[in-house]
């Protein structure tokens, strides 16, 4: 089914703003579980977009990657503060807490599947809709889950490996935070990320397409 800009922004909307504003949240509620409360004094542990909403990274880029067709669609919203020194056990639970986010979009692709497959039985007028949501929801999650595992910090992947490292080497490793969002640039436009991901993304899109299709 083609569908015009505007029909696409309006499938992808809500997927796109649940997958990040929960993946967010997610972080925030873990961090308070291992004693970190600095996202809930600033009221980010809440599953209002409003609270997470990046105007560049939730709206504008997946709107401009769906105009140019691009086979990623993905974006990020306000990181929700985490103050690693107040986790009971720094080093151990940053794991848990990086990792909370994509678990979360695991949950959700989940979900969605099951949305999809709800559709299938419902009246084309409300099963159309909910079927390509719940297609977009599928999708978004599994991109987004898969970006954020990637071994680069701040992603939540490079996160796990500093946790994982030994002190002077996840020291070292944690140095690259501050050019994480350059080089994850450098990869998105030189086609590397794409060659990396796709395939994972393949073989995930196939194991929901078996167990939900």
């Amino acid at each position: 089914m083609e569908l015009s800009l505007v029909q696409q922004i309006a499938i992808y909307a809500l997927p796109v703003i649940f997958a990040i504003t929960v993946h967010e949240a997610a972080h925030g509620y873990v961090a308070k579980y291992f004693g970190d409360t600095t996202a809930e004094s600033l009221g980010r542990i809440t599953l209002n977009p409003l609270k997470h909403i990046d105007p560049i990274g939730t709206i504008a880029l997946p709107i401009v990657l769906l105009a140019v067709g691009s086979p990623f669609m993905f974006g990020w919203a306000k990181p929700v503060p985490v103050d690693y020194s107040r986790l009971q056990n720094p080093k151990h639970n940053m794991r848990w807490v990086a990792a909370a986010g994509p678990l979360s979009n695991l949950l959700m692709a989940v979900l969605w599947a099951l949305a999809y497959k709800l559709s299938m039985s419902l009246p084309a007028t409300v099963g159309v809709p909910l079927g390509l949501m719940g297609q977009a929801g599928i999708l978004i999650n599994i991109v987004l889950m898969v970006l954020n595992l990637l071994p680069l910090p701040p992603l939540d992947g490079g996160r796990i490996a500093v946790s994982l490292l030994p002190n002077q080497m996840a020291y070292k490793f944690a140095q690259l935070e501050r050019y994480g969002f350059i080089i994850l640039l450098v990869l998105l436009f030189t086609g590397i990320l794409s060659t990396i991901m796709l395939p994972i993304i393949q073989l995930l899109l196939r194991v929901f397409g078996g167990i939900f299709g």
